[in-house]
């Protein structure tokens, strides 16, 4: 299998990373075009993969092309692509592109896919849809490039939307909970790197708590509040400031701007 990179962002190095780690292919069996030569060069250099000045040469050469650009430059990479991509497989991660949408603009057979960032440390969570003309081994060749990077969850693509709202602008959510615990630490006392560092470890276990538990996230929390003690005066402070409502907030304000970027392919 050869596979090809439209865009060569961080999340494109990302499973490119992963392809090499799971041994999918050898390094000159990939092949990527982006914009930004000198991080072009780099990503060459470091991983030996190959490059193309564009985008046409990907879709010539590979057979599986991840399209990994800004949803506002969907329209230009495809139709810079010709009829090339016609009949080959297209996995995008681009938000709020839809499928169909891809399909009528490159002739491909598609595939969404929405990883995370956490792709950059082997541990992404990615949501993936067959397109309207997607074979299921089309499909398994793009769920083997995500395994490689993380997990996947199979979902119908009428929700990718939502799926961006939770979980592709999720890591922001917990950087931003991560930076405030470790600002609260050092307002009361704790180093910066001591604060900085009981925050991400708890993240860390809470997360892996909830995971290898089984347990609804309220029960895990009523284990750690005791009546009239320290978490449940912590968490009176949270909620007298609304702070479960914004998450929820947050979550449709991140759906509405995908689907906002889909209308405008």
């Amino acid at each position: 299998m050869k596979y090809g990179f439209i865009g060569g962002g961080r999340m494109a190095r990302a499973i490119i990373g992963g392809i090499l780690r799971a041994h999918l292919c050898l390094p000159h069996d990939i092949i990527v075009a982006s914009r930004s030569p000198q991080p072009l060069a780099l990503l060459a250099k470091e991983t030996g993969v190959r490059t193309a000045e564009s985008n046409i040469t990907v879709a010539q050469e590979a057979s599986l092309i991840i399209l990994a650009v800004k949803p506002w430059d969907v329209a230009t990479a495809l139709q810079s692509c010709g009829n090339a991509l016609s009949d080959k497989i297209l996995v995008s991660i681009v938000t709020g592109k839809s499928a169909e949408s891809l399909q009528t603009l490159s002739g491909a057979r598609v595939v969404r896919a929405m990883p995370n960032t956490g792709a950059m440390a082997g541990v992404s969570t990615t949501a993936l849809a067959p397109g309207p003309s997607a074979t299921q081994m089309d499909f398994d060749q793009a769920r083997q490039v995500f395994e490689a990077i993380g997990s996947i969850i199979e979902i119908k693509e009428s929700l990718f939307d939502a799926v961006v709202g939770v979980s592709g602008s999720g890591p922001a959510y917990i950087y931003l909970v991560i930076e405030a615990l470790s600002d609260g630490g050092v307002a009361v006392g704790l180093p910066r790197p001591v604060a900085l560092d009981l925050a991400i470890q708890t993240v860390r276990g809470a997360a892996a708590m909830a995971e290898q538990s089984g347990m609804h996230p309220a029960l895990l929390r009523e284990m750690v509040t005791s009546p009239a003690g320290t978490t449940a005066a912590a968490l009176g402070v949270l909620e007298d400031a609304g702070v479960r409502a914004a998450f929820i907030r947050a979550v449709r304000a991140a759906k509405a701007r995908s689907e906002e970027l889909g209308a405008h392919l």
